[in-house]
């Protein structure tokens, strides 16, 4: 008995040393990683809208090398219902994580009474923190517009703009430029965000990879006049505006930042049941994770949370898949019920293990950064 005692003894710390290993060489699957303690400066929220367990499997097999998605230590489950229905929308299940409140189906930043509720991006901005905004959609589309305005419809695009004026953002990235200069009513909010004090640059005159934000003047980009073309056309700026907007904003505070990242259309390719086109939004979803897990890892200070609003469509992969031809099909060209993946790395990761709910994650990060005091509206 005392060698099988022994020889379990070598056999987890064996285990345990391949866990910690340091980070693989750039052409080699990435090595798993560690988990730093206790609290962190920066957080960077990271969802997969749509994402859902099939999402990621189909992912997973369709690329030879490891995904960044697994390499997280600390992995959850969260519920996704919204006030009143066990489906929830983009809308609804961003408002809980942005607001930490239960709303109704299409409610931005309101609570299940149409009263504005305080986001966690206003409440980092209020204690000085840096805030950013970064998704493959518009950038006033519902998640991330639930981050930063407070509207009863996510279908009023035009009233969600102006909150980018009138709430403090260091960085955004994504679509809806006409939202902002071609406006029923008249104003130029492109020229107002100017005025104060934005270096703003436009898919017409730049590609991202041509700007060069300065950390001294916050930074808007916008990748197209409303919504941004599919990775499967053409465009690929997420990994870059994940490498790029950390780096930024981690030099606009010493208090920290708080970054959303949104990989918009895997829902959209889920949505018209499009096998072959979610997986590569998966695939570019998962490269941005992976500049994510990169500053993440050389800042230490850093915790990188990666989860989904809703799964879209039941996807399934189904008898007779191989990694040369994957069989996906769809349930349903709306959202489900099912559970969501969460996955953690950095100081605080541990707290997003288990089974919770989507309001659970506001309550989690909004204790990591301390926000607890920040007095509501």
């Amino acid at each position: 008995m005392k060698y099988v005692v022994l020889l379990s003894a070598i056999v987890l710390a064996f285990q345990g040393s391949r866990w910690m290993s340091p980070p693989a060489e750039a052409n080699s699957a990435p090595a798993p990683l560690s988990t730093p303690t206790p609290s962190p400066r920066n957080i960077i929220l990271l969802i997969g809208d749509g994402m859902g367990i099939a999402q990621i499997t189909a992912g997973i097999y369709a690329r030879a090398d490891k995904l960044h998605i697994e390499r997280f230590p600390i992995t959850g489950l969260m519920k996704t219902h919204s006030a009143k229905h066990l489906i929830t929308d983009s809308a609804a299940g961003a408002t809980a994580f942005a607001c930490g409140c239960k709303t109704y189906n299409g409610a931005i930043g309101v609570d299940a009474q149409k009263k504005p509720c305080r986001t966690i991006l206003e409440d980092a901005a209020a204690v000085g923190m840096a805030t950013g905004l970064v998704a493959t959609s518009s950038i006033t589309h519902a998640t991330p517009a639930a981050f930063i305005a407070h509207v009863s419809k996510r279908s009023e695009m035009e009233e969600i703009a102006p909150f980018f004026l009138q709430n403090r953002i260091d960085l955004f990235i994504g679509g809806g430029l006409s939202y902002f200069n071609q406006r029923a009513d008249g104003r130029d909010l492109c020229r107002e965000l100017q005025a104060k004090g934005f270096d703003l640059y436009t898919f017409q005159q730049h590609s991202l990879n041509q700007c060069q934000p300065n950390p001294a003047r916050p930074f808007a980009w916008f990748a197209a006049d409303k919504e941004p073309e599919g990775v499967h056309k053409g465009r690929d700026y997420l990994p870059l505006a994940a490498r790029i907007a950390p780096a930024f904003l981690a030099q606009r505070s010493e208090r920290g930042f708080f970054l959303m990242i949104e990989g918009s259309q895997i829902d959209w390719a889920c949505h018209k049941n499009n096998g072959e086109h979610t997986v590569q939004e998966m695939l570019d979803f998962d490269d941005a994770i992976g500049e994510a897990l990169r500053f993440a890892e050389q800042d230490g200070n850093t915790l990188v949370i990666v989860t989904a609003d809703h799964e879209t469509g039941g996807m399934a992969l189904l008898r007779g898949n191989d990694k040369k031809e994957l069989k996906i099909k769809f349930a349903t060209l709306y959202h489900t019920a099912s559970l969501v993946p969460v996955f953690a790395y950095g100081p605080g990761a541990e707290a997003f293990s288990g089974v919770y709910d989507n309001t659970d994650l506001h309550t989690k990060m909004k204790a990591l950064l301390k926000l607890d005091a920040v007095e509501a509206r």
